[in-house]
């Protein structure tokens, strides 16, 4: 017979929203199980947002060597990724989770290694390394909170190749003398942009017609002329037909007839959950949905008598695959759980108590537990920073977006490089804000700033658009002087009244 252990709740999946959830509901007292089938924290402390950074600092040090000449003396800068790889294993604890299991363990939580399906509508069976199956019931909530794997597109002849993907480039411990990266998005730019800078010679196809397709046109175009001068090939709107591989490396061809070789083939064209394989289907969902369908608590379904609730967190939500939007989420689902276990079905029904639940980071003072209340997720204004050189950092929606919502749109423009911080900074300094404004209700509803400290001006920006702060009040908004930030200054005068 299959073992069986009640607990108050199950996490499935623990990555950053789903360790943040589980940790925040042992800290409250409950008796919770966290089940995860690769390494506690999940992608980004250990392939995604850490190392890959730690490799663009290094990569951008290089740069700023290079551009001494005419600004500050002369340099020689010689390229050496051995220090970088080892920072990469420091960042990571040499890809060892224990320091993330203790951390949970102290908070409360009881950490099982295996992948977890819903087998029922409070119960969870994992499965672990051994094959063999444990059943978790839970007594008070059950969350999901499994993270995405990278898409492989339909490209023939690349799924019988050793292609990469951002975990084999990460734990690269040299940079390899050539690399064809498939994918002109956020994380494809970052390493092809890194590893260029360490001597590989780097060529990104993008199927779409620019870099960066989900963002402004002007983004796209500016890393395109930025790292075409970087050095890099780029080839925009010319999808790949065709992958081989053989003893001299890859070779590839685009839908113009280019032919393309390299040592190494990075994929990074997106990454994708499948709910098939949590058991959906125990819940009436679809399991071929891309996403799991939350409510803006984060509610898979509600809780009723007797029965417990499943929410869901993180890149399962289909809302962004974001580290802070899964914190976010983990807060909100957090707190709607507390306050559903001190509610009656009949009162949850009817509406239950309001509260403002407060936002929940790792690292914080233990307890510091969100109120049982009823915070709503919101997606207006989540930010998002694309770690190339320049920064493109964008928050809320584009201009087409807006436009297509039918909004009535007006766009402000300024460039970096010739505002005052931009003519000071002088190589390197190419930049720009964007904003985007519904004139009717006279607030920001999206904003992209572009260039050397991107992502931090962005700041301002997203603070503006979530809290919808009028126009009027940003316009009489005092910007330092002479600072990148002062730029959103000048796209509000270019915004007009």
């Amino acid at each position: 017979m299959t073992a069986q252990t009640l607990v108050d709740a199950v996490v499935v999946g623990l990555g950053p929203g789903g360790e943040e959830t589980a940790g925040l509901l042992g800290e409250a007292g409950w008796d919770v199980a966290g089940v995860e089938a690769g390494l506690v924290g999940g992608e980004c402390p250990y392939w995604g947002c850490v190392p890959s950074k730690t490799m663009v600092r290094a990569a951008g040090l290089l740069a700023e060597g290079r551009r001494i000449p005419g600004m500050a003396g002369t340099a020689m800068v010689h390229p050496e990724y051995g220090p970088v790889a080892r920072a990469v294993r420091r960042a990571t604890a040499g890809w060892d989770d224990a320091a993330a299991v203790e951390r949970l363990t102290v908070r409360g939580v009881r950490v099982l290694r295996g992948t977890g399906r819903l087998t029922g509508r409070d119960e969870v069976t994992v499965t672990g390394p051994d094959g063999r199956e444990s059943v978790l019931r839970a007594s008070r909530a059950i969350v999901l909170a499994v993270g995405g794997e990278p898409v492989v597109p339909a490209v023939p002849g690349l799924t019988a190749t050793p292609f990469w993907t951002s975990r084999e480039a990460v734990e690269a411990t040299a940079a390899p003398e050539s690399l064809l990266v498939l994918g002109g998005g956020s994380v494809g730019l970052e390493i092809g942009q890194a590893f260029g800078r360490f001597g590989t010679a780097v060529a990104v196809v993008e199927g779409a017609p620019r870099l960066l397709p989900r963002e402004e046109p002007e983004a796209g175009d500016l890393l395109m002329r930025v790292l075409t001068e970087d050095g890099l090939e780029v080839h925009a709107g010319n999808p790949l037909t065709g992958v081989d591989h053989g003893p001299k490396g890859f070779t590839a061809w685009c839908e113009r007839g280019e032919r393309l070789t390299a040592e190494r083939l990075l994929v990074a064209v997106g990454r994708r959950v499948d709910p098939s394989r949590l058991g959906v289907g125990v819940l009436d969902v679809d399991p071929d949905v891309p996403a799991l369908p939350v409510d803006d608590r984060m509610r898979v379904v509600p809780p009723a008598r007797g029965v417990p609730g499943v929410w869901a967190v993180g890149d399962a939500t289909g809302r962004g695959a974001y580290t802070h939007l899964a914190l976010r989420q983990a807060s909100v689902a957090v707190g709607d759980i507390l306050g559903a276990a001190g509610r009656g079905a009949a009162d949850d029904e009817a509406g239950g108590a309001h509260g403002e639940v407060p936002e929940a980071i790792p690292g914080t003072v233990p307890g510091a537990v969100p109120a049982a209340g009823r915070s709503r997720a919101e997606y207006h204004a989540v930010p998002r920073v694309t770690f190339t050189d320049p920064e493109i950092g964008a928050v809320g929606r584009t201009e087409a977006e807006a436009r297509e919502r039918g909004l009535p749109v007006r766009t402000g423009f300024a460039d970096v490089a010739t505002s005052a911080r931009g003519r000071i900074h002088r190589v390197g300094n190419a930049g720009f804000v964007k904003l985007v404004a519904d004139t009717d209700e006279g607030v920001l509803v999206g904003a992209t700033a572009a260039g050397p400290c991107g992502g931090e001006v962005l700041g301002a920006l997203t603070v503006a658009v979530h809290a919808r702060v009028p126009l009027e009040t940003l316009r009489a908004t005092v910007w330092a002087y002479p600072t990148f930030h002062r730029v959103i200054g000048a796209a509000l005068e270019d915004l007009g009244p």
